[in-house]
């Protein structure tokens, strides 16, 4: 099986005993991580983004601290990231209907670049994938 590039939502749901969907990723993450676990700067970004607004969870922390839980996060031995240099790659979002779905289209497309999958909670996402394993959906 690929490794898996998570999405934002899913490192959230990883980091914050507050997401919602805290335990239904812990139990995706303790069955399928052995494959190997990714992120990009996209995904790391919004991590950070979200993680410090306190609009979004409670539980804010400054971005210095949202950054270091990341770091801690990365140090699993199972982790890895991926480096993504062609977003002006125009084929990228040939399947977007407009630009709620342009980071969806990016992720799928560095999912497939970086042999990997995308992990989401997400359903939408797999119509950006050019093949059927591309994207993994964690269903509640």
């Amino acid at each position: 099986m690929k490794p898996a590039l998570l999405d934002v939502n899913v490192l959230l749901a990883l980091a914050w005993p507050n997401h919602q969907y805290h335990a239904l990723a812990h139990a995706w993450f303790g069955t399928d991580a052995k494959f190997g676990w990714a992120t990009c700067a996209f995904t790391e970004l919004g991590f950070i983004r979200l993680s410090s607004n306190p609009a979004y969870t409670a539980a804010a922390v400054s971005p210095q601290e949202a950054a270091q839980l990341l770091a801690a996060l990365a140090v699993h031995k199972k982790h890895r990231f991926l480096n993504s240099p062609f977003a002006r790659d125009t084929s990228i979002y040939a399947k977007t209907l407009g630009h709620q779905q342009v980071n969806d289209a990016y992720l799928v497309r560095l999912a497939e670049t970086g042999r990997a999958r995308l992990v989401t909670f997400d359903t939408r996402l797999s119509g950006h994938a050019r093949g059927v394993k591309t994207v993994f959906v964690i269903l509640a």
